[in-house]
């Protein structure tokens, strides 16, 4: 089921951006601070007004238990107000469905281990470092099975080992399965995991559409000085790319 925008604009931040995202994909926004990512992916959420679609329903016509099942959203910062334990929090993301405690229960293990954070479930969350926190918060996300999945720079706090890993998870949901497809959308600083790890990459800059392509394309070094304002060289084969400044 797609998600598409069609001239999504939000006043000051995005203007006129017209996209088409579809499940099986692992699609990167990119682009400098303040170029709209946050906006984009929050209107892609359904946060933000605007002309957005699931299929061929509008967002804002959705019940907002459909679409909480439809579209699991990782915000950029995600601070509990409470000190709940770990698997208290994932288990939040069974919310929107109707089902037992203990399918509800397997569900946020399984999103924990999936994250190899399953030991971090008895802990209080305020107790845990950034990257443990930000592996817990997704694995909320992930314990509600959705179509969709939109995170906003879940990479940022993360350990190299730690961001493979996800990133690898994030490659499998893309192709899992050979039925109904789960869509990945991230908001990502880093060009070379757009590069070597997306199938698309959505450019913002200053709130429109730069570039909509695969990662070759979208992130040539002709679009990186055009946007970023650099030139850069990419070098190494494909997959795994490295960018020079």
């Amino acid at each position: 089921m797609i998600l598409a925008a069609q001239n999504l604009t939000v006043p000051g931040r995005l203007s006129g951006i017209s996209i088409t995202l579809r499940p099986g994909e692992l699609t990167a926004i990119c682009g400098p601070n303040g170029a709209g990512k946050t906006t984009l992916l929050r209107a892609l959420a359904g946060l933000e007004p605007g002309p957005v679609r699931l299929g061929e329903t509008p967002l804002a016509q959705l019940p907002p238990r459909r679409r909480a099942q439809d579209i699991g959203y990782l915000p950029q910062h995600a601070h509990p107000a409470w000190n709940l334990t770990a698997e208290a929090l994932v288990r939040l993301g069974r919310l929107p469905h109707r089902t037992s405690r203990a399918e509800d229960d397997a569900a946020a293990l399984a999103a924990l281990t999936a994250l190899g954070a399953a030991h971090l479930a008895p802990r209080g969350v305020h107790t845990l470092s950034g990257g443990e926190r930000a592996r817990v918060a997704l694995a909320r996300v992930l314990a509600g099975n959705p179509r969709w999945i939109l995170a906003d720079e879940p990479l940022a706090s993360l350990d190299l080992a730690h961001a493979a890993a996800l990133l690898a998870h994030f490659r499998a949901l893309a192709d899992q399965g050979t039925g109904a497809k789960t869509g990945v959308v991230l908001v990502v600083h880093s060009l070379a995991h757009a590069m070597n790890h997306a199938d698309r990459v959505i450019v913002l800059h200053k709130g429109r559409l730069a570039a909509d392509a695969p990662p070759a394309v979208a992130l040539s070094e002709d679009v990186i000085e055009h946007v970023w304002g650099v030139r850069a060289a990419w070098t190494g084969p494909a997959g795994a790319r490295a960018l020079s400044l």
